[in-house]
């Protein structure tokens, strides 16, 4: 049986931002990947991981963002899963609980290719304490909640970084209708549009 070339697949992934007030100051929750990773190495990023079948198998309350359509369930559900696995945090089973801000394809060339959607959650719906990292898995190390204006002195993706803008705007006016920037390459270029 011929293998599958993983840099040619691109499998959906969802990955949640995790916003908590600490002190007065909007904090991140973040985790370094490991030196001998296949995708991203040593780098700092938020929880998150590919969809799995089971994902989309799943029920959750309220209404999902009509701009992820039938992958809806199974996108919100990975980053449920990812998070818990990841950090050991449990969000309150309901669509409201994430709100997506972000799209991205992962180029061609990389080990890994990914079509992951950025999701922001507030701590206030976890429902485990957030502090309490005992029940994550060895995926990200140095988990800890980091002031978004310092997170970009971490060792980022580029990807990351424009999502921390992202979350900066949506913070500035969280009230305000938000369209996804949506990155993708194609025709050997980058591309932003909105969603």
């Amino acid at each position: 049986m011929e293998e599958i070339d993983k840099s040619k697949v691109i499998r959906d992934a969802a990955t949640v931002v995790l916003l908590r007030e600490l002190g007065g100051v909007p904090h991140v929750l973040m985790g370094q990947r490991g030196a001998k990773a296949v995708f991203m190495p040593n780098k700092y990023v938020f929880p998150g991981g590919a969809v799995d079948e089971a994902d989309h198998g799943c029920t959750l309350e309220g209404v999902p963002d009509i701009r992820l359509g039938d992958r809806a369930v199974g996108l919100y559900m990975a980053a449920m899963r990812e998070l818990r696995e990841e950090t050991g945090l449990r969000l309150a089973p309901r669509f409201e609980a994430l709100r997506f801000i972000f799209r991205a394809i992962t180029p061609p060339g990389r080990p890994r290719r990914f079509d992951a959607r950025f999701f922001v959650a507030d701590v206030g719906d976890v429902q485990n304490d957030p502090d309490d990292f005992s029940a994550a898995c060895d995926e990200l190390s140095n988990l800890h909640w980091i002031a978004l204006d310092e997170a970009r002195s971490l060792a980022l993706p580029f990807i990351t970084e424009v999502v921390l803008s992202e979350v900066e705007a949506l913070r500035t006016a969280p009230k305000t209708a938000h369209k996804a920037p949506f990155f993708y390459h194609k025709d050997g270029r980058s591309h932003f549009t909105l969603l």
